[in-house]
């Protein structure tokens, strides 16, 4: 029913992702190789088949349809006027910064963290305080170094968290027990928390994804939630993204805040492609979900027999592995522009994501199959005649 096997055509279509050369292959920013829903091309087109393209305002059955959404995939209940339009997660988060926080002031990250974390905080005058996620090289796998998170939250200096759950580029699901010490902490510290929640919809693991909005409501009354149809549903380019705040009064701030910094108002096809996305999107993800399990076995598959020496842990959520690298390098950027150079694979060096990821490259395999090979083997042909 829903094409996952067509490499969709995207050079020289002004796609950030594809202003390569014509003999490499990127699968590094995260956006998929996949045509979006069929009823949110439908809705686009019957927006622009109408010919007018004046002011657009938010209606209240945006954040109805959130609502349904969150209880129909996600089985918590978040009440439409938790909710505030923006245009786009990390505009919103950015100025989410300005508005509650001074320059100087202390931001907990959790290293390796996505990239654009870091630009947030520093571009804004504010300064980054790092809880190091701890790595287990055994088991692949990460964990919160709590004794160090709670000294950082401490620091009368801090007055902001941000989260990131799903944890990019580790795929890792922050669990319900997690999340309450992290907002309990946050709380007890006077310190906002930020939940960059943008590829919840994305789990590929058998249980379910625990928002902060799900929380009980006296230990959230200091959070922000960010979520947005733009990793779910291809839809980067759409410009849309809600905010979630329980607390009226910090609600109110940012909405301010927002409107400030003009971020609260719809683009053309804004509201109609978020509305058929959580409404009538689905099915459609139900099938690219499957498709995405189907790929990282597959990967895992291929390393295994091609390329035993780079291992990465089964991601939770999202559609990013995180090669861990440690057998062939101590400098994942160099090893990173290697590969371009050598085979014209094009991926995020683990460094983009804080000194923690030196050892590490974050793949993107929301792809065709056919086109996840081509990447994997142009990974084994480098790493092979890659020497330090």
């Amino acid at each position: 029913m829903y094409d996952f096997v067509t490499v969709p055509p995207r050079r020289h279509t002004n796609s950030i992702k594809w202003n390569v050369q014509d003999t490499e292959l990127p699968m590094w920013i995260a956006d998929m190789e996949f045509e979006t829903a069929p009823e949110i091309k439908a809705a686009l087109q019957t927006k622009v088949a109408a010919g007018i393209f004046g002011y657009e305002k938010v209606p209240a059955e945006l954040f109805t349809t959130v609502a349904a959404w969150n209880q129909r995939q996600h089985h918590f209940s978040c009440p439409p006027e938790w909710m505030l339009f923006a245009t786009g997660v990390m505009p919103a988060i950015a100025a989410i910064i300005r508005r509650l926080t001074n320059p100087g002031d202390n931001i907990v990250l959790q290293p390796p963290v996505y990239n654009m974390f870091f630009n947030a905080v520093e571009s804004n005058g504010r300064h980054i305080l790092a809880n190091n996620l701890i790595y287990d090289a055994h088991d692949l796998s990460y964990a919160i170094d709590f004794a160090d998170l709670e000294k950082k939250l401490a620091d009368p200096q801090t007055t902001m968290m941000l989260l990131c759950n799903p944890h990019n580029p580790i795929g890792k699901l922050w669990s319900r027990d997690e999340l309450i010490r992290i907002v309990t902490l946050c709380r007890d510290n006077s310190v906002t928390l930020i939940s960059d929640e943008s590829h919840r919809d994305l789990v590929l693991a058998d249980h379910d994804y625990v928002s902060i909005d799900s929380l009980p409501a006296d230990l959230i009354q200091h959070t922000i939630a960010t979520v947005s149809p733009s990793k779910t549903f291809n839809l980067a380019g759409l410009h849309a993204a809600i905010v979630t705040i329980p607390n009226p009064a910090l609600r109110a701030i940012v909405a301010h805040g927002l409107a400030v910094d003009w971020l609260g108002e719809p683009n053309l096809v804004a509201i109609p492609g978020t509305i058929a996305a959580y409404s009538e999107g689905d099915a459609w993800l139900a099938a690219l979900k499957a498709h995405l399990r189907n790929n990282v076995v597959f990967a895992q598959d291929y390393l295994a027999q091609r390329l035993p020496q780079i291992k990465f842990a089964v991601p939770e959520a999202s559609y990013l592995l995180w090669l861990d690298c440690t057998a062939v390098t101590s400098n994942s950027a160099r090893l990173n522009d290697f590969l371009r150079e050598k085979t014209g694979l094009v991926l995020a060096a683990g460094t983009d994501y804080g000194a923690a990821g030196r050892h590490f490259l974050r793949m993107n395999i929301a792809c065709p199959q056919t086109m996840l090979a081509d990447g994997l083997a142009r990974l084994a042909t480098g790493i092979q005649e890659y020497q330090e």
